[in-house]
């Protein structure tokens, strides 16, 4: 006898009578149930949004992949006052969630300037190349004539919207020049190699940029890319900075003073320099603008200057990736912290119904998570017992096979390795200058031992502590790992399951020309 007819009336008379069974289910009365049923009423009730989107703002965390992220949320969490794992940051109650595969076309751990092609102009790439497609070779100028691709600023620009670019990295580091250039290295920040005649240097055109009006807003870091005097990179004898101000007519800001004094709705461009090369962390900042203040400031004076056109906005939090390359997670989650705070600002500023709102990352790093730690073991310190009769950590670290304790993140490898040169031979320089993505030696390896040092609360805890770390590389790498991206807005609903990172370009140019073809 066939069950098929008697399955299908189960599952009929279970779902009729589903309210009600679980009604009497022993544990309807925790509060976990009741906000697991307030979540999915919450989902069954929303509804798409396919409004032409008159903003786009992507805002990405520069190496906040989910593990970096899930560091981030205990973190912020802890600060006021809970476990932390049960927070929320401000993108994490966007509606729409889908995971990103970052790799580039020939590196399986890919770069910030594959990675920001990718998501600025919807292809992939190679890595070290920004705005130009695979058939280029990195560093071979030659190849750029022909394989260039057009920055969704540009797109926006030709619709009357205004764009901007800004970055707690210098602003002509590879996420932020993903806005404006096209070339065959991101070392091209301040100058190009002798013979090198199909493309000028970053910083050159992102004042190019500025002046045909694809780029109207840029604050970061990077001051020395733009001037030839003391501490300046260029060797053509400019000073673009002048040139801004002079023949563009743009508003220059270099600190808290002068930022304050920018005219955001004057319409004029706005050009802010705040280091010379990248900003401070957020835990060193002194005399320049949050993150959060950049933002609130670009958009404003962007929606002065696209009116009714509406604006395109890249937001880059790129010194999270840097704290990252440091093994310094206590930089890191407070850096993130103030990128959750830029994210919460531009959603205070914008609307729903006609703002797309993008959050993701580029790349994730080699960042991991040790166990089994109690509940509200502090995400920078270490890895506490697990209290069989009550809630929060006994207050006792977890010790591994050495009798040692271990701190709750660490990395696979970086600054902070365990193991440590022997005094012969020449110093390692694996992963410095002047290539940090190939990770290859310079000069003699050395022999290297080692075992884990004693670790207090205290040490593991201060702001200076490097996680400690396996393989001893100078600068931590990145990782292949999927990034997820969060969005609210129009045709937000369109990132869903796990995507190519170039569809990114696809889903906000939709945002910005849905009903053209209709």
């Amino acid at each position: 006898m066939s069950l098929k007819p008697y399955f299908a009336a189960s599952v009929v008379a279970m779902s009729a009578t589903g309210a009600f069974a679980q009604e009497t289910l022993p544990q309807a009365s925790s509060e976990w149930f009741t906000a697991a049923q307030e979540t999915i009423q919450e989902a069954m009730e929303r509804q798409p949004n396919t409004n032409r989107a008159l903003n786009v703002i992507l805002m990405i965390s520069d190496g906040n992949g989910v593990g970096t992220n899930y560091a981030s949320r205990l973190f912020q969490g802890q600060q006021e006052g809970g476990f932390g794992d049960d927070y929320v940051q401000s993108f994490e109650a966007f509606p729409s969630l889908g995971l990103i595969k970052t790799y580039n076309v020939n590196a399986q751990t890919p770069d910030s300037a594959g990675t920001g092609t990718a998501m600025m102009a919807g292809i992939k790439t190679k890595a070290g190349v920004i705005g130009a497609n695979e058939n280029v070779t990195r560093g071979d100028c030659a190849t750029l004539e022909g394989n260039t691709v057009t920055p969704i600023t540009k797109v926006a620009a030709d619709m009357g919207k205004a764009a901007g670019v800004i970055s707690t990295a210098r602003i002509t580091h590879a996420t932020p020049a993903s806005g404006y250039a096209q070339t065959v290295d991101r070392n091209f920040e301040a100058t190009v190699p002798e013979g090198c005649e199909s493309q000028v240097d970053i910083a050159q055109q992102l004042i190019d940029a500025m002046e045909v009006g694809t780029i109207h807003v840029a604050m970061g870091g990077g001051m020395r890319n733009f001037h030839a005097d003391e501490g300046g990179r260029r060797e053509d004898g400019q000073n673009l900075i002048e040139i801004a101000q002079n023949e563009l007519g743009a508003q220059f800001a270099s600190d808290m003073a002068s930022f304050e004094a920018v005219d955001l709705e004057s319409g004029d461009p706005i050009l802010g320099l705040f280091e010379d090369s990248h900003m401070m962390y957020e835990a060193d900042r002194e005399d320049e603008p949050s993150l959060a203040e950049m933002t609130g400031a670009a958009i404003t004076a962007l929606q002065a200057a696209g009116g009714e056109n509406g604006f395109f906005l890249q937001v880059e939090a790129g010194r999270v990736d840097h704290a990252n390359h440091g093994g310094n997670l206590a930089r890191v989650v407070r850096d993130q912290q103030a990128f959750a705070e830029a994210v919460a600002m531009a959603d205070e500023m914008t609307e729903d119904a006609d703002t797309l709102i993008v959050v993701t990352a580029d790349h994730e790093h080699a960042i991991a998570f040790n166990g089994y730690c109690g509940r509200g073991s502090d995400i920078l310190g270490l890895c506490m017992g697990i209290d069989g009769a009550g809630i929060e950590h006994t207050g006792e670290p977890n010790t591994a096979e050495d009798g040692l304790p271990y701190t709750v993140a660490g990395y696979l490898n970086g600054a902070g390795s365990i193991l440590v040169p022997e005094q012969t031979g020449e110093e390692d320089t694996s992963a410095t200058n002047p290539d940090v993505e190939t990770g290859e030696a310079d000069g003699e390896v050395p022999s290297f031992s080692g075992s884990r040092p004693e670790l207090t609360q205290e040490e593991a805890t201060d702001i200076d502590y490097l996680q400690q770390a396996l393989i001893p590389l100078s600068s931590e790498t990145h990782s292949g790992e999927d990034v997820a991206v969060y969005a609210k807005g129009p045709w937000a609903h369109l990132f869903d399951g796990t995507m190519e990172q170039n569809v990114i370009f696809h889903v906000m140019n939709h945002a910005f020309t849905a009903g053209d073809d209709q």
